[in-house]
């Protein structure tokens, strides 16, 4: 590695137990790698969101994008967090999960929405806004953005699964 890439490996090896996923590929231009890593720190440690409704968003949006590796490892990350695996599951099948808590399921909803749609309704963002804040609602925004920028980076660099994780099932169209 190079002196950068070496800084920026060290920077995300701060917050992170191993750089595999997306940070091989990042590691390929440091200078951009070591300001998606940022986003990424703040969203995963810092921001205001729960890790349940956190999981939820990241979650929903591997499905969207079909980020195998990204949906495994955040799937165990869900799980942690409490989200009971009925919820990941259903998530997996492209279904609407049951017995949400209202702050999840408006996350839910924002997520599903603004992936589907490229935008969020009225009565979606008020719900947000009501829930979560100004604050929330950009951070659930940038979530959703961010890891469909991951999953994307994931993808195209064919990110192998980890060991012994299931891969997400085809929708059915």
């Amino acid at each position: 590695m190079t002196a950068e890439q070496k800084r920026v490996a060290a920077a995300i090896a701060e917050n992170r137990k191993t750089l595999r996923g997306p940070f091989h590929m990042l590691l390929r231009h440091p200078a951009l790698g070591d300001r998606v890593q940022n986003v990424g720190r703040y969203l995963r440690f810092e921001s205001t969101m729960s890790d349940a409704v956190k999981e939820l968003v990241i979650l929903v949006t591997a499905r969207y994008w079909g980020a195998q590796f990204e949906w495994a490892v955040h799937r165990g990350f869900a799980l942690d967090a409490g989200l009971p695996a009925t919820v990941c599951d259903a998530i997996a099948k492209g279904a609407k999960p049951r017995g949400l808590t209202a702050d999840q399921k408006a996350a839910y909803d924002f997520a599903s929405e603004l992936l589907a749609a490229k935008g969020v309704s009225d009565p979606v963002f008020a719900r947000a806004q009501q829930i979560f804040g100004d604050t929330g609602v950009v951070e659930l925004t940038v979530c959703v953005g961010y890891y469909g920028l991951i999953g994307l980076v994931l993808n195209t660099d064919r990110t192998p699964l980890p060991p012994g994780a299931t891969p997400l099932p085809p929708l059915a169209s």
